[in-house]
């Protein structure tokens, strides 16, 4: 086959590929007549390409997720080596992969001595957290902030407070909300970090005496809340919120769905970039880059001891799927291999943090930058003086000049999120700042 024919299979290929999405695949977040989605071909490390040949740096890891880039061999072999052996066995079973995988989180999680119980995502893994808190705690109320996500099913839903809530109310969820610090627009008039975690903790301690401690069965928080905002919390905030629930027996969740296993440079944000110990860790996404569907709770020993002897209500068909487990075995692995935490962290300041700092010097539409690791928000303004958000035609017009220039970037609002695979190299990285740069500079001319 030559290349031209070659290329005109591959087009033909990508044709129907879109025929039939645009028949036949019902779409999340979308009204189905107003999409087209790209057909995607393949993808390889920090790069994922189209039936065309057109070629993208995916700058926000899929959604998020994609922590050690596309189709890395040693997991892809991780898998097929699992499938050889056993495909899939139900949870009620121990398999290697599915046990090794359990160790191997809990002794990279703030107790040792946890137990996981393995979901099949991110949405699933905070559904059962709460479940978990309420027979602990044997209360019902959960409280839950304002700016959050986390997940879109009946609990989770409920729980999150950003505006993908909205249209599935009412939810019938036990929820009370609260503020949680964001020091740019921040609700109780601070000016500098140490004054916005000491009033967003008066705050919290204000709605817990409120709703009454005894009511209360867990706080879920996402230690940098992911999709609105990525708001990275001041010092001593979160060691402050596992404060507050110790003293009132109220069981602190972490929701780590976006943030753990690597994307700032931790296994788990909380505890190792801000000191802080939950009672339960929701985790997926990173876990194994979704390479195989996967996610799970982290229990602390002193929660997991409850279900010693009372049996828990809850389970999955799939809970622990071998293919999946033997998917995060080899990718801690790689982890490790890599070196990939250091990296998230040494890069995650050195080039980008520094590089988004550098343009937010250069270009007035950039209202404030901010982040940690490999994952940073740029907030777009129209006027900084007024902090007035940019309007969605402009920042529309920032994320084509992105994809016009080979650069995939997460855009929520009047900002986008970079959130690059954690092996990217230090050129694909300033690739995408370069790009964004030139982008800033089409929109500034209008």
């Amino acid at each position: 086959m030559t290349q031209t024919q070659a290329s005109l299979a591959e087009a033909e290929t990508g044709a129907r590929v879109r025929a039939d999405d645009r028949a036949h695949v019902f779409h999340s977040w979308s009204a189905q007549a107003k999409i087209s989605p790209l057909p995607i071909a393949g993808g390889e490390g920090s790069w994922f390409w189209d039936f065309d040949g057109n070629r993208y740096l995916d700058y926000s890891s899929q959604l998020i997720n994609l922590n050690i880039g596309h189709k890395h061999p040693k997991v892809v072999e991780a898998i097929v080596a699992q499938a050889n052996k056993l495909p899939t066995i139900q949870p009620a079973f121990a398999n290697e992969a599915t046990a090794t995988l359990a160790r191997l989180i809990a002794e990279r999680s703030p107790d040792p001595a946890s137990k996981v119980f393995f979901t099949t995502g991110g949405q699933e893994a905070n559904e059962h957290a709460i479940r978990i808190a309420r027979r602990f705690t044997g209360r019902d109320k959960i409280l839950a902030a304002y700016r959050s996500y986390h997940g879109a099913g009946g609990q989770t839903i409920g729980l999150t407070g950003e505006a993908r809530r909205w249209a599935n109310e009412p939810t019938g969820v036990n929820v009370s909300r609260f503020f949680g610090p964001y020091l740019y627009r921040s609700v109780f008039g601070a000016t500098t970090e140490a004054e916005e975690s000491e009033r967003a903790l008066a705050h919290l301690r204000q709605v817990i005496e409120l709703e009454g401690p005894q009511t209360i069965a867990a706080v879920l928080l996402e230690p940098v809340t992911g999709s609105p905002g990525v708001l990275v919390p001041p010092p001593g905030y979160l060691a402050g919120v596992a404060e507050l629930c110790r003293k009132h027996g109220i069981v602190f969740i972490a929701d780590e769905v976006m943030v753990g296993f690597g994307r700032v440079g931790e296994w788990f944000a909380s505890h190792g970039a801000f000191g802080a110990e939950p009672d339960l860790i929701t985790f997926a996404k990173g876990v194994n880059s979704g390479y195989v569907p996967l996610g799970g709770v982290v229990i602390s020993d002193r929660v997991a001891s409850h279900f010693d002897e009372t049996p828990y209500p809850g389970g999955l068909t799939y809970a622990g799927h071998p293919l999946a487990c033997a998917a995060g075995v080899a990718s801690i692995g790689v982890f490790e291999e890599e070196q990939l935490l250091p990296k998230a962290r040494d890069l995650g300041e050195n080039v980008l943090g520094a590089g988004l700092r550098a343009l937010a010097e250069k270009h007035p539409l950039i209202g404030e930058v901010r982040g940690r690791g490999f994952f940073w928000a740029v907030e777009f303004v129209a006027d900084r003086a007024t902090r007035e958000p940019l309007g969605a035609d402009k920042v529309g017009g920032i994320v084509a000049g992105l994809k016009a220039r080979g650069v995939w970037a997460f855009a929520p609002a009047n900002r986008i999120h970079i959130a690059p695979p954690l092996t990217a190299t230090v050129e694909e990285l300033q690739l995408g700042l370069t790009a964004l740069d030139e982008a800033l500079s089409e929109t500034a001319r209008g």
